[in-house]
């Protein structure tokens, strides 16, 4: 098991797709599980199978990226607009 808590901070675009090759290939040579705590959502998206949002301690959402991406409680609460109404 790899346990990172933002590894990616203070990092540059360029570094950070260089982790995410790292992070990947570890994983696969290795077949580590891994717990990542990032705020960068490309990193998270790129590299999580499974992903479990908290908001204030509370989780939000947790699935597979596309449908946490997609869900109105992470979009309100990590992009501050409120869901859209129909």
């Amino acid at each position: 098991m790899l346990l990172l808590d933002e590894p990616a901070a203070g990092m540059n675009t360029r570094e950070k797709a260089d982790l995410m090759v790292l992070i990947r290939t570890l994983k696969d040579t290795f077949a580590l599980g891994i717990l990542l705590i990032e705020h960068d959502m490309k990193l998270v998206m790129g590299i999580c199978e499974h992903i479990t949002v908290l908001d204030h301690g509370e989780t939000i959402a947790a699935g597979e990226p596309a449908a946490v991406r997609a869900d109105p409680k992470v979009i309100e609460a990590y992009l501050g607009e409120a869901p859209a109404h129909a």
